[in-house]
């Protein structure tokens, strides 16, 4: 196809690393790919040519994709240019009908799919490849008609036959294309709902796996209260802690990866300092390093680096290249993290870096180092994981409109982790106010009357014996009815309460509880293996005043105890009455 005949293709959207994620994705169709920074550049390209498709972003600064929809279709020689809205947010069936009123094709979500982006727009470069076969058919026709006027009819019939002929291998070329495009969708919903039961699998696996990690939780806490008998018991109690810990981390991760692709995530954006960020991080990987003996040198500037983004999100992705750095340098290795500020495309942005003395990256795997179930050369440990913690940050940077890279020397060079983020643009931002500070002293210890309702006994009775040694009085019971009976005779101050219970769930119990005027002062705390803002939200709906997820955060829990207000339940009768 030569570069007259080539069909062009019109790319719109702001970001510059998105038109070349396009061009990159289109390439390989033989299309004549055109670029455009803004709507107002788009409208400047199309006086220019003709285009078969138009592939526009909804979200650009000085005229949206919508406005720019309006525009191009207003004018009567771009009125049928089939327009694919491109967007990073899932828009609602309002907007969606807009944008079929404006003209729009189809829809395409950020994070593209190649495979799905490259068929839309092939089958519209192919329709509009016949289109203009038709029009020079047509033209050609219509040339040689005026040119055969003297001919005889025997000719002109013959020419008429060949047009026909023509026009119905045409119309049976369309037909196909139709077809094609019909068998497309058809495939694109097999996707998508292979995706979904995915997902579900996904929440039911974690659910599943959650309960008995919580009894191996509770387990593990119960000997590392008890000072152990034999001497050697202590260190096998320390690894079972911290393989615990590692699975509770591994399913937490594949839950993250799941909420991303499916754009189930929101993030809880406000003012942040990046020096807070770093102070979270390190605390949550300081005792990997301690165990490690390793060195760790952290550097941050006096004056703040504010930023706009979710503060327990930020503190996740850098407590994930901490752990990574330290999963991948050995015993006595050294790491670094130094926060600045530093210029970028768009002015000013936050830089994060964490430097390591570990194995290194071997060139080869660069580039593929943040893809899904991407891993480097297991370190000597052998905790490899399942290579989805840098896909993680990488997704989680970039709902921040961030970008991370890595680099290394090569194997046994060390490595390094560069995250960038936009500093808060609003003159106006500031931190939000810290709480006042608390007296590190904690109130005396109350002891607390507690009822486990959960039907996995092996969880309930270690959770029950562990609250036991810690000096609470503690009942167990096992299913909704016995829950409810037990409550109504022994006034729990606490009721740790599991949800998923067959017959009477948890959120019927608890219902059933706040009816009950004599425990209007009961506490209500949801024990699940959901963790999602929907689960928290059914958990409030149904009466309870909090919600841990399984494994609980036994630290979490004693806070919650310690809160409590004073006892209003009746007093117990003794055993001797």
């Amino acid at each position: 196809m030569n570069g007259e005949d080539r069909v062009s293709v019109l790319l719109v959207d702001d970001q510059p690393a998105r038109l070349l994620s396009y061009e990159a994705i289109l390439g390989t169709l033989g299309l004549d790919l055109v670029r455009a920074q803004s709507g107002t550049e788009a409208l400047a390209r199309l006086m220019e040519r003709e285009f078969a498709a138009i592939l526009l972003d909804v979200n650009m600064p000085d005229i949206d994709g919508f406005e720019t929809a309006a525009l191009i279709h207003r004018h009567p020689r771009f009125e049928k240019t089939p327009i694919i809205f491109v967007t990073a947010v899932h828009v609602t069936d309002l907007d969606r009908l807009k944008g079929y009123q404006l003209g729009a094709f189809d829809y395409v979500y950020v994070p593209v799919v190649p495979e799905i982006l490259r068929n839309k727009v092939q089958v519209l470069a192919e329709l509009h490849g016949q289109r203009k076969k038709l029009e020079k058919a047509n033209a050609e026709l219509a040339a040689l008609n005026t040119g055969l006027q003297a001919e005889p009819a025997r000719e002109l019939q013959a020419l008429n036959e060949t047009l026909e002929r023509a026009n119905a291998e045409l119309a049976q070329r369309n037909a196909e294309l139709v077809r094609e495009v019909a068998e497309r969708k058809r495939a694109q919903g097999a996707l998508q709902e292979a995706d979904r039961r995915k997902n579900e699998f996904l929440a039911m696996l974690s659910h599943e796996l959650r309960n008995p990690l919580a009894a191996i939780s509770n387990a593990v806490r119960l000997l590392q209260i008890s000072p152990p008998a034999d001497p050697q018991a202590a260190p096998a109690r320390d690894v079972l802690g911290r393989q615990v810990a590692h699975l509770v981390r591994l399913i937490d991760d594949l839950l993250d990866v799941s909420r991303i692709t499916s754009g189930k995530i929101t993030l809880r954006s406000e003012p942040v300092d990046i020096r807070t960020v770093v102070g979270r991080a390190v605390e949550t990987a300081q005792p990997l390093i301690a165990a490690r003996r390793q060195q760790l040198v952290v550097s941050v500037p006096p004056d703040p680096i504010i930023v706009e983004g979710d503060p327990i999100r930020l503190a996740q992705v850098l407590a994930k290249l901490l752990s990574n750095a330290v999963k991948y340098t050995g015993e006595g290795g050294r790491i670094r993290v130094v926060a600045k500020t530093a210029p970028g495309d768009h002015g000013e942005e936050a830089a994060i870096k964490v430097e390591d003395s570990g194995m290194g990256i071997a060139p080869e795997m660069l580039p593929r180092i943040f893809d899904l179930f991407s891993q480097a050369e297991h370190p000597r440990d052998g905790q490899g994981g399942l290579g989805i913690g840098l896909a993680l940050v990488r997704e989680l940077v970039a709902l921040h409109d961030g970008s991370v890279e890595a680099s290394s020397a090569g194997v046994g060079q060390g490595a390094e982790f560069a995250v960038r983020l936009p500093l808060a643009r609003a003159l106006g931002a500031e931190l939000p106010e810290r709480p006042a500070v608390r007296s590190s002293a904690r109130p005396a210890r109350r002891m607390r009357r507690v009822l486990v309702v959960d039907d996995n006994r092996d969880s309930a009775e270690s959770l029950a014996a562990l609250l036991g040694m810690l000096g609470h009085e503690v009942d167990q019971a096992y299913d909704g009815p016995a829950a409810l009976e037990t409550a109504r005779t022994r006034f729990p101050d606490l009721v740790l309460l599991d949800i998923g219970m067959p017959g009477m769930s948890g959120h019927e119990v608890a219902r059933r509880i706040r009816a009950e005027p004599a425990l209007v002062g009961t506490t209500l705390i949801a024990l699940t293996g959901y963790g999602t803002a929907e689960d928290r939200h059914e958990s409030r709906a149904a009466g309870f005043d909090g919600h841990l997820v399984k494994p609980i955060d036994f630290e979490a829990l004693q806070r919650i105890i310690e809160s409590l207000p004073p006892s209003k339940a009746p007093p117990r009768c003794s055993e001797a009455a």
